[in-house]
C-alpha cells in the first residue's frame, strides 16, 4: 500500500485526502478521479471513462491487478445499477448470516424489534456460550452499512455484549428473521438536482433502564440521498431532555462538518447551507 500511494503521488499527481486516509484524489481543470483503497481492494471512479481506463492500464504495469469491471460487489455489499441509480444491498451476506444462526427455515417477520419491548441487563438467563451472541451481533453491525432501519436495534443489542442473556439472544434472532424477509432492501443512490445537506436528529432522554443515559440518533441527506446515519448511547447522563438534545446535536454537527470537508476535497463546493430538524 505504501508503494501504491507513492506511485499515485509521483506518477499521477494524486493527493491523499485529508479527511479520509483511504481516498486519493486527482483533480485538474477538466478531470476528477477518486481512488479508494482498503488493503488490496480498490475502487476507482471519476468523470472520464477513458482516463480511468488508461490509469488502470498504467497501474497494472507496476502492480498485479485484476480488473473486475463495473462495481457490482465490494466487501459484502452488492451493487445493482441502472441508467439513473445505484442500489446497495447485502442479500448474500444476510444469507450467510442466516446459515450461521441456523435460521434458514425460519419465518420472516415485518418489524426488527417487538413493539413496546425494552431490553435490560436483568432480562432472561445468562448464556452458557456468550460467544454465539457476540458473533451474531457483530455480524449484524455490518448489515447497518446498507440498512439504517435496523441501526437502533443493533446498537441496543451491542450494549449487552459483556453479559448477554437468553432474552438478548432471542431479540438478536428476531432481528435476523426480519432481515430474511427484507434481504433485498438497501440504500438507493440517485441523481439529485439539489446539492443541499439536510440532517435530522433526536434524543430519547434517560432511555436506558440500567444507567439512565440517553440514546441519540441522526441521519444526513445530500439532496434526497441518505448518506450518513448513526444511533448511539450518550457517554454521560443528561440532567434534562434539552441537554440530551444538545448532546445529539453536537454529534450530528461534527458529522456534517466532516462530510462538508470531504465534499470540498472532491470539488463539490456548491452546497447550500446545512439545515436541521430536531
Amino acid at each position: 500500500m505504501v508503494f501504491k500511494a507513492q506511485y499515485l503521488s509521483d506518477a499521477w499527481g494524486f493527493s491523499n485526502a485529508k479527511y479520509d486516509t483511504s481516498m486519493f484524489i486527482f483533480h485538474n481543470s477538466h478531470t476528477l478521479i477518486t481512488f479508494f483503497i482498503y488493503v488490496d481492494d480498490i475502487i476507482v471512479t471519476g468523470n472520464s471513462s477513458a482516463i480511468i481506463q488508461h490509469f488502470i492500464i498504467c497501474l497494472n504495469i507496476h502492480f498485479a491487478l485484476k480488473d473486475l469491471g463495473d462495481l457490482s460487489f465490494f466487501f459484502g455489499i452488492q451493487v445493482a445499477r441502472s441508467s439513473n441509480h445505484l442500489h446497495l444491498f447485502q442479500s448474500k451476506y444476510i444469507h450467510s448470516l442466516l446459515e450461521r444462526a441456523q435460521l434458514n427455515d425460519c419465518k420472516p417477520i415485518h418489524s426488527p424489534k417487538a413493539v413496546g419491548a425494552s431490553l435490560s441487563l436483568t432480562d432472561g438467563q445468562s448464556l452458557d456460550n456468550p460467544s454465539e451472541y457476540r458473533s451474531l451481533v457483530g455480524a449484524l453491525q455490518y448489515c447497518t452499512l446498507t440498512r439504517p432501519n435496523i441501526s437502533f436495534s443493533v446498537n441496543k443489542l451491542c450494549q449487552f455484549m459483556h453479559a448477554p442473556t437468553t432474552s438478548h439472544l432471542q431479540a438478536a434472532k428476531r432481528l435476523i428473521r426480519h432481515l430474511k424477509g427484507t434481504n433485498n432492501h438497501g440504500i438507493l443512490l440517485t441523481k439529485s438536482p439539489v446539492l443541499a445537506l439536510t440532517y435530522y436528529t433526536d434524543a430519547d432522554w434517560a432511555s436506558c433502564q440500567n444507567d439512565r443515559r440517553s440514546t441519540n440518533g441522526f441521519c444526513v441527506f445530500l439532496g434526497s440521498i441518505l448518506i450518513s446515519w448513526s444511533f448511539s448511547k450518550q457517554k454521560v447522563v443528561s440532567r434534562s431532555s434539552a441537554e440530551s438534545e444538545y448532546c445529539g446535536l453536537s454529534n450530528v454537527a461534527a458529522e456534517v462538518l466532516w462530510i462538508q470537508s470531504v465534499l470540498t476535497e472532491i470539488d463539490v463546493n456548491r452546497i447550500s447551507t446545512p439545515s436541521t430538524a430536531l
